[in-house]
This record gives C-alpha cells, sequence and structure tokens, in this order.
C-alpha cells in the first residue's frame, strides 16, 4: 500500500522525500496464499454476487487533457462525520490514473432513463463526453453530467488497495439533487432495471 500512496502523491506532485527511495519487492497482492485458496470458480463468483442488485453512477473528473469519467456500480455512502463516500476501480482502469492526477471527482448517480449514458461510459478507449452536456461541479470544478438525478462533489481522502482493484475513499465538499424522474437506474444480473411500484 506503500508504494500506492507514493506513486499518488508523486502524480499530483506533492514532495514524497528528500533522496530517492529504494522500494522493497512488491509482493504478490492476495489475501491467501495458494494452498489456503477455496476452490472457487470465477464464473460462480460474478453469477452469485450478480444476485446483489446496485445503483450507477458514471465518476468524472477533469485534468490537463480535459475531462474523463468512467461507468461505476461499485459506490457507496461510507461516513457521515466527515462526509466520506467510497469507490472501486480496477487497477487496470486507464481513466483512475487521470483522476487520480486530478485529486477530485464527481459522483454523478444516474437515472432509470439513463442506460445508454452508463454504457457509453463503460467503453475503453472512445471520446466519453462526445455530445454528452456537463458542465463544472461547484466545489472542484469536475464534470457534472446534465439530467443526472443526484450528483456528489469531492476530493480524493485516501487511496487502499483491495486485490485487483483500488478502493478510493472521497471527502464530500458539495452535493446536489433533482427530486423529478423516475427513479435510479439499477443493475442487476448483468442487465440495467428500476423500481417498479
Amino acid at each position: 500500500m506503500a508504494a500506492t500512496v507514493v506513486r499518488y502523491l508523486r502524480s499530483v506532485g506533492a514532495a514524497t522525500a528528500a533522496e530517492p527511495v529504494e522500494f522493497l519487492p512488491r509482493p504478490d497482492l492476495r489475501a491467501v496464499r495458494d494452498d489456503e485458496r477455496a476452490p472457487l470458480d470465477p464464473g460462480a463468483f460474478r453469477r452469485v454476487l450478480g444476485q446483489f442488485a446496485s445503483g450507477v453512477t458514471v465518476i468524472t473528473a477533469e485534468d490537463e487533457a480535459g475531462p474523463t469519467g468512467f461507468a461505476c456500480q461499485s459506490f457507496a455512502s461510507l461516513s457521515l462525520d466527515p462526509p466520506l463516500v467510497a469507490f472501486m476501480v480496477a487497477r487496470t482502469s486507464t481513466t483512475w490514473p487521470r483522476i487520480a492526477r486530478a485529486g477530485v471527482f464527481c459522483v454523478n448517480i444516474l437515472g432509470a432513463e439513463q442506460g445508454a449514458l452508463c454504457r457509453g461510459f463503460a467503453i475503453s478507449g472512445a471520446d466519453k463526453f462526445a455530445g454528452v452536456a456537463h458542465y463544472a461541479a461547484p466545489a472542484t470544478g469536475s464534470p457534472l453530467l446534465d439530467g443526472v438525478p443526484a450528483w456528489i462533489d469531492c476530493r480524493i481522502h485516501a487511496v487502499h488497495t483491495g486485490g485487483d482493484h483500488l478502493i478510493v475513499v472521497g471527502r464530500v465538499e458539495a452535493l446536489g439533487e433533482v427530486m423529478e424522474g423516475s427513479g435510479p437506474l439499477l443493475f442487476h444480473r448483468g442487465r440495467f432495471g428500476r423500481f417498479t411500484d
């Protein structure tokens, strides 16, 4: 985890040491040894966890290259005092380094009618903001997507390793909601859905 923190601090231009630091060999990133691992089929893991319905968000930021973002269903509130939220991002993400450099992000909570918007932000390598109206969030200037039912404007508070993902904790600087609309966009068993009354 120390190496992750040092990389993050260097990416945002913070001083990390007066002299170059020589790191120890990086340990394997796993929670258990091979001989302790339960026999677990990755397909079964995905199927079972796919039974958990979640909301869908788009995490956005802006760096020197312009706006960036990705679709994210692994988002949660974390703490009321101080106000913290968290999201998880794959360590292989090409969007995450840009968000880390920005040091800030906006969580755009998607509504039931925004499945196409979510799909656009789930594609790697495309211009995700082509034709997407947005404006600057009030505290950080991160892209706030037009038409989302709610948003949370954050500064990066901490980054932790979690297997093949990173756990990003954000301190909430501002937030808002629009009370109209047809509810949240849900994701369940690989498909979008919505609440029905």
